[in-house]
């Protein structure tokens, strides 16, 4: 029972970091059959992961946090209310630098079929979308994806893997993200951040699922 205990617990330390390099080189293999070169498509992942601790500020507003109590000395004094800064930020490795990539890849995509599948991820995003207060925008990771790849491969199946990458991705940002601002922006959050939190994943995800399905 002894001897099993340090193997137990050598695999609770070891699977993580295979599972975590398995993931890392399947998104380093897709972005190259997007079209990247080995050097690039490492350059990319590593980018994207950096990144995704990076948000840039778009704009600041003070929002109301709660009423000062109002004492008997209230009338003699005046106490003004709790404040914050909420700041709305894009996230550089979950919306500038995949939308960067889709920039890249749009030449090489049909225009109507990307713009078609695009509308059918961003109502799909949108749908499962759950803005979740000290947390963001939550929502099923995988099913962005999975959704592009299909409808890329449905009606674009020559050039099913542009397709599905850049919708996965503006659609996953449109429906998850931006539709759901507003309603984001009325929670006392202080960063409210796109394309980070739960949608980072999501983003991340598109191009294995894009590739590997299409």
């Amino acid at each position: 029972m002894s001897a099993c205990l340090p193997l137990g617990v050598l695999l609770l330390l070891v699977t993580p970091l295979l599972l975590a390099l398995v993931y890392f080189n399947l998104a380093t293999f897709s972005l190259e059959r997007l079209g990247l070169t080995p050097g690039g498509a490492l350059l990319m992942v590593m980018a994207s992961l950096i990144g995704s601790t990076i948000n840039i500020p778009l704009s600041r507003r003070r929002i109301l946090v709660q009423e000062q109590p109002r004492p008997f000395m209230a009338f003699f004094f005046y106490y003004p209310p709790a404040v914050r800064e909420q700041v709305v930020a894009i996230n550089v490795g979950g919306a500038l630098i995949p939308l960067g990539l889709c920039a890249y890849l749009l030449p090489r995509a049909p225009l109507l079929e990307t713009v078609v599948t695009a509308a059918v991820v961003t109502a799909v995003a949108k749908a499962l979308a759950r803005p979740t207060p000290g947390v963001g925008i939550t929502m099923p990771a995988f099913v962005p994806p999975l959704v592009s790849a299909a409808v890329a491969q449905l009606i674009a199946a020559g050039q099913a893997a542009p397709v599905a990458y850049i919708a996965g991705v503006i659609g996953t940002l449109v429906g998850a993200d931006l539709l759901n601002l507003q309603a984001v922006r009325r929670m006392p959050a202080q960063l409210l951040s796109i394309g980070g939190a739960g949608v980072f994943d999501g983003i991340f995800l598109v191009g294995i699922v894009a590739v590997l399905l299409s």
